[in-house]
């Protein structure tokens, strides 16, 4: 197998459906900063790939964390585009999608990659304009700043437009920065507004939804059509930066437009949306697309929402574990963060995968919520040799991470020593009962540290991967962020 890195770049967009090469005067590349495989997987970076390119001068390109060895035979390091290999210093525009805070350590790489100064500070008019986006910037967007010209806060659907146009149309880079920081809302300017947080911006419900624009098996859900069922929560689960708020709640994509969207070659569907699992004809759609012999999986369900009839269409789906999220260790937390799960939901869960021979039950918790004692863990312990003895169980446990635009924003995280404590008496206690997977609590501080950081923060990024990458480096970077 080639090792050339424009090989493995070719290899990839000789099996992706959907791929566009287009010629326009206007030019950018999209950069997802994870790995190929991940950011294939992301229904945002998709949909702004496909949007962009519909625009008749415009020509929008990927570019990736890259997974492989990126020297040449003189060891020179390369980053470039896929669909036109150029690279990405020679594109006007350099385009981030960040989902979430540890992908912070892929941007700096990618930057360092590609040739282009890290701080906004250090660019002149001969580099590559930086504009950033995603998830990442629905909680707190600060520890982008020392590195964007420019950052789009919340779903810029429409607002990347304008802020294309603002920046191919103008004269100068800061000409784009006075322009955007006055004209778009939810646009933070660095160089104008500092660390002042702007307005978030909300997608009208004409632009939804998104949905895949290339199918590819290299990814994290190899083949998968995507297409997004609801956008937002009509919850208020006090943890979540989707929930129900002032200025957005679920908008749901009508049946028939779903429908439509799928393609004939299409063989698996992925439903999206925080809250799918409670679109008013879920069971319907699902239904629909098992006839057509197609394979359905959801990004979420709400154990609500798991009765008789949407677990039928489900097996027809072909799902063969039926995931779900207990979040709370126990239900006085559940209750304190304004998760409306309760055990006899989870309960009927379990029997309806052992009535439908589904291979496990899996079940999300988080540890650490505010306030978490002894004695929720205890009942955590107890309830799932409950649920073992209903049917196989596998439980995901993850360190509760406070963000910003939160109720619970404020909330301190756990402690990597408690977290640590409490995780190893888990798999004592439900050791060959349950199969239990967890997220590192170290890497969970980074990314509170992150969350809740500022532009030093998103420095001390750049210290910690200068230094390695390690935990003790970022531990060290983010104690000394100034």
């Amino acid at each position: 197998m080639s090792t050339n890195p424009r090989d493995v770049v070719r290899k990839r967009l000789q099996i992706e459906r959907g791929t566009i090469y287009k010629d326009a005067p206007q030019r950018l590349v999209l950069v997802y900063p994870s790995p190929y495989h991940v950011a294939m997987s992301s229904l945002g970076f998709q949909t702004i790939y496909r949007q962009i390119n519909d625009k008749p001068k415009r020509a929008a390109e990927r570019a990736f964390l890259p997974d492989f060895d990126r020297s040449d035979k003189r060891g020179k390091a390369t980053l470039f585009s896929y669909e036109s290999g150029r690279p990405l210093y020679d594109f006007p525009i350099v385009a981030f999608s960040i989902a979430y805070e540890p992908e912070l350590s892929g941007l700096v790489k990618v930057l360092q990659l590609a040739h282009i100064p890290l701080f906004w500070q250090e660019r002149d008019q001969s580099h590559p304009f930086v504009l950033c986006g995603g998830p990442l910037t629905f909680s707190n967007p600060l520890p982008l700043s020392p590195f964007a010209d420019a950052i789009l806060i919340g779903e810029a659907d429409q607002t990347i437009h304008q802020a294309l146009d603002i920046v191919f149309d103008s004269r100068s880079r800061n000409e784009a920065r006075e322009i955007l920081a006055s004209e778009i809302a939810s646009c933070l300017v660095p160089a104008v507004h500092g660390a002042a947080l702007r307005t978030k911006a909300v997608c009208d419900k004409a632009e939804l939804p998104a949905f895949s624009s290339i199918l590819t098996p290299n990814t994290e859900l190899s083949d998968m059509f995507l297409v997004e069922g609801v956008r937002g929560c009509a919850h208020r689960c006090s943890y979540c930066v989707m929930r129900r708020s002032a200025e957005s709640s679920m908008r749901v994509v009508p049946k028939q437009v779903v429908l439509e969207l799928i393609p004939d070659e299409a063989s698996r569907v992925g439903l999206v949306g925080a809250a799918i699992s409670e679109h008013p004809d879920i069971t319907e759609i699902i239904d629909t697309l098992a006839s057509r012999q197609l394979e359905v999986g959801l990004s979420s369900l709400r154990p609500e929402a798991l009765d008789l009839q949407l677990v039928t269409a489900l097996k027809k789906a072909g799902y063969r574990t039926l995931t779900t999220a207990l979040d709370g260790a126990s239900q006085r937390l559940r209750d304190r963060v304004e998760r409306n799960v309760r055990q006899d939901q989870i309960i009927q869960a379990a029997k309806l995968a052992r009535l439908f021979n589904f291979k496990r039950l899996k079940l999300y918790v988080m540890i650490g919520l505010p306030d978490e004692e002894d004695r929720d863990i205890d009942e955590l312990i107890d309830f799932t040799e409950e649920l073992a003895r209903i049917h196989p169980l596998a439980l995901g446990v993850a360190p509760f991470v406070p963000k910003l635009n939160t109720p619970l924003s404020q909330a301190p995280f756990a402690g990597i020593r408690l977290i640590d404590d409490r995780l190893r008496r888990l798999r004592r206690a439900i050791g060959g009962k349950a199969t239990l997977r967890s997220v590192s609590a170290r890497w969970a501080w980074v990314e509170y540290m992150l969350a809740q950081g500022g532009p030093a923060h998103g420095r001390a990024v750049v210290k910690a991967v200068v230094k390695g990458g390690a935990f003790r480096d970022w531990k060290e970077s983010l104690e000394n962020a100034e």
